[in-house]
């Protein structure tokens, strides 16, 4: 037993030896390109899935793997760790870094709160509301780290609150007994003493107001149906910083591959920028949401949507009022807007004003400015903004009379220095994802070495023998599960779009685990739900994910991507011979 014990404790430890190992006759036995990609793409895979070492390490066998076996050059896989999407990146997470520092994303986030109100479903609405938004610059995992904290607050305000109310229902069904029995000396005094103990059980059970509620996972929730309420808010959290990660290239790690990758490859397509993802995947998200809305609240909450999310104040319950009173305490806390969080809504706002009109493809766009062209991409715009907001002071350049500022963590210094920037770097480093940079910068340079190796091509050609007039989508849909959509897409002469759009959205609803991403992790953190509610509300989420995305492919996304026609710049040289 000792030396099971021993092995099961070094399992991954073996795994990340015994695995090159085993499969290392491989490249040794036939030492040619195919093979020896195959081993490192193996090796990689096996290390991601298994989670043996960190991805981020993972991420670096490529890196080593590739220029040991002849497969590519040192130079050429480390250049593919670092692309424009990486300078993209970290333009933004500096202006999240500022969003963070200087609490708007809580401002935002509160005051959302307390337009939607305290009613279930609408509490639960206005969550997600203010999630898909944040969600559409910010990261999902930082946003989902944000959001969920005063999320919490609110439902341990609801469980507390939830506990008195259980406990006064009863005090009152007693008090009334006892006057309708009076007469009866025996019952009056029995009664009387019930209410007692029960008033001492009370002052027990009701937390001290002050007290900020703990985050345990063995709440003891009121009624079943608190439960349910924490279930469908905790849930819901995640699944809108999913939904809102499509809307932006920015928003996801898979977006920000697939630009990165198709205009690598189709660098004259000029179809793919900030305003034309936007404008495709803003209707995908907003439909999304409602659709991910409703199946939340019919599976915790029930059909009922009238007790839920009505706005009138008669039906409002005492808990209810308490949870919204909670809120504004919340907002009041963070006392008026800063001079940091004006600047920094102004940085967001000019931001996203230059990605739209960079190259918005129905108008001209500002580049044309400049006599060079094809040399500015939303990179150069978020980069700029980005390093401006290392130079420019949090303090007001004049003096003011009233309202203090909000201050962030770094309060001490930033009070001696009346220079100090928006953001440090400390701050930046912080939130800078640079264990995604590498996870992306592996998954390029698996790419990089697969293009060199493995030829798509000929497979895609033998099953093409199997086509008939009518099997067009058919061997579509086969060729999306088993291969890469690029050269499919090219050999069948069909606008590559139409399966790259589908297969880089698809892969963001992996929902259904805590393992599935991130945000998931995070809110199972909790406590609320469990793999079971997970399981049952991802199924649900994965299908209208699926539904919405074809349902875009097949209307607003035909004339704004002619997917209908096989574009020309899709017309590759390597692609041009015949089958």
């Amino acid at each position: 037993m000792d030396l099971i014990k021993k092995i099961w404790t070094a399992r991954k430890l073996i795994l990340v030896v015994m695995i090159p190992l085993s499969l290392l006759p491989l490249p040794l036995i036939h030492p040619c390109s195919e093979s020896s990609c195959a081993y490192v793409l193996i090796v990689t895979a096996v290390y991601w899935v298994s989670e043996a070492v960190p991805l981020g390490a993972a991420a670096l066998v490529p890196a080593f793997l590739y220029p040991l076996f002849g497969v590519l050059k040192s130079s050429e896989v480390a250049s593919e760790y670092f692309k424009d999407t990486t300078l993209l990146l970290m333009g933004v997470i500096c202006l999240a870094a500022s969003i963070e520092k200087w609490n708007l994303h809580k401002r935002i986030a509160l005051r959302m709160v307390m337009i939607a109100g305290a009613k279930p479903g609408m509490l639960v609405l206005g969550f997600m509301c203010c999630t898909v938004f944040l969600s559409m610059w910010l990261s999902n995992t930082s946003t989902t780290a944000m959001v969920m904290p005063i999320a919490e607050a609110v439902l341990q305000q609801l469980i507390c609150t939830g506990i008195a109310d259980s406990l006064e229902d009863s005090l009152t069904v007693d008090t009334q007994d006892e006057e309708s029995d009076k007469e009866e000396s025996q019952e009056s005094s029995k009664n009387q003493l019930e209410l007692l103990d029960r008033t001492e059980n009370i002052c027990l059970l009701i937390p001290a107001p002050p007290r900020k509620p703990k985050i345990r996972r063995d709440s003891l929730y009121p009624t079943n149906r608190d439960h349910m309420i924490c279930k469908c808010l905790s849930l819901s959290i995640t699944y809108a910083a999913t939904i809102g990660g499509l809307i932006t290239i920015t928003g996801t790690s898979t977006n920000l591959i697939f630009a990165e990758q198709f205009n690598n490859r189709y660098p004259e397509a000029k179809v793919i920028n900030f305003g034309t993802w936007f404008i495709f995947s803003l209707p995908i998200a907003l439909i999304m949401l409602m659709l991910t809305w409703i199946w939340l609240h019919c599976l915790f909450l029930g059909c009922n949507f009238r007790d839920t999310c009505s706005l009138s104040k008669k039906r409002k319950t005492r808990r209810e009022i308490l949870s919204e009173k909670r809120i504004h305490e919340e907002y009041q806390k963070l006392g008026p807007i800063s001079y940091p969080e004006v600047v920094t809504g102004i940085f967001f706002i000019l931001m996203t004003v230059l990605w739209f009109t960079r190259e918005p493809g129905f108008v001209p766009g500002w580049t044309l400015l400049f006599e060079k062209k094809g040399y500015r991409t939303d990179a150069t715009v978020s980069v700029l903004l980005g390093f401006l907001l290392f130079l420019i002071p949090a303090r007001k350049p004049w003096p003011s009379a009233f309202s203090s500022e909000s201050k962030g963590d770094d309060d001490d210094e930033e009070e001696e220095d009346p220079l100090a920037p928006m953001i440090t770097w400390k701050d930046f480093q912080r939130l800078m994802p640079w264990e995604i940079v590498i996870l992306v910068g592996g998954g390029y340079a698996l790419a990089a070495g697969c293009k060199v190796s493995i030829q798509i091509r000929p497979i895609i050609r033998n099953i093409m023998i199997f086509e008939t007039p009518n099997s067009h989508w058919p061997i579509m849909e086969v060729l999306l599960l088993l291969l890469s959509p690029v050269p499919q897409s090219e050999t069948l002469h069909i606008n590559p779009l139409h399966t790259l759009i589908p297969a880089t959205m698809c892969v963001s609803f992996g929902v259904m685990l805590p393992v599935g991403n991130p945000p998931n992790a995070i809110v199972f953190s909790y406590g609320h739900v469990q793999i079971s509610d997970m399981v049952k509300a991802g199924f649900g989420v994965n299908l209208i994910g699926v539904f919405v995305v074809m349902l875009a492919i097949m209307t607003w996304g035909e004339p704004l991507f002619h997917l209908s026609e096989f574009p020309t710049w899709a017309l590759m040289p390597n692609v041009t011979g015949s089958l």
